[in-house]
């Protein structure tokens, strides 16, 4: 359920919004047009939204920007930390992840970056199978995160990152869960979901599905 990975955001939860501004160069392309992306998420987003991994609350203040009310969730205390000193009580802040949450509102959108890739495929499954239940015809999944075409393109990003000579990147691709996009297509349409995918930079893609 990701929280195997909670070390690694205390360790980074001071340096997170150094590394998503582009001053870490082994991470300067997987946050390229970072705020765009996150723009992008908040524009597909509507009504009440659940956002998984809130991380230091960016994302959060951009759907706050939009006038929509926000339900963040995130594991990390050090990260919920940092959060709760930027949004200053402008929304609800819980502690959970993408399977283990309370949510008793209704919710018309769920959204994430950069953090679906903490969970297994398998786990995967299982968090579209619990908002597949949650959400209403026509709610609506948003997610911004690395993933890759092919099996083989996901090899190559790590063999370039070693090439480059970014070791803790490539590191980082072999033990967090990437996946691909024929898996996310075939997760999303098993539980209920019309999905589709929007490249963003040479790691990250948008995946937006819509209940039906």
């Amino acid at each position: 359920m990701g929280r195997e990975f909670l070390e690694l955001f205390q360790d980074w939860a001071d340096s997170y919004d150094d590394s998503v501004t582009g001053k870490d160069a082994e991470y300067a392309k997987v946050f390229q047009y970072y705020e765009h992306i996150l723009e992008a998420v908040a524009e597909r987003s509507n009504g009440t939204v659940v956002e998984f991994g809130m991380g230091t609350g960016n994302l959060t203040l951009k759907l706050l920007e939009k006038g929509l009310k926000v339900i963040a969730i995130e594991p990390s205390k050090e990260m919920r930390a940092i959060g709760e000193e930027k949004l200053q009580g402008r929304t609800k802040i819980i502690d959970g992840d993408f399977i283990q949450f309370q949510v008793e509102e209704d919710i018309d959108t769920i959204v994430s970056t950069y953090a679906f890739h903490h969970l297994t495929d398998e786990e995967k499954l299982e968090a579209f199978s619990i908002y597949g239940r949650l959400l209403k015809n026509d709610g609506k999944i948003v997610f911004a995160d690395t993933m890759y075409e092919t099996k083989e393109a996901y090899l190559e990003a790590i063999k370039k990152a070693e090439n480059d000579g970014f070791l803790n990147l490539a590191e980082d691709l072999q033990r967090e869960y990437y996946t691909t996009i024929p898996v996310l297509t075939d997760i999303a349409q098993r539980t209920g979901f019309e999905v589709s995918f929007n490249r963003c930079n040479d790691f990250v893609w948008i995946m937006e599905a819509i209940k039906k």
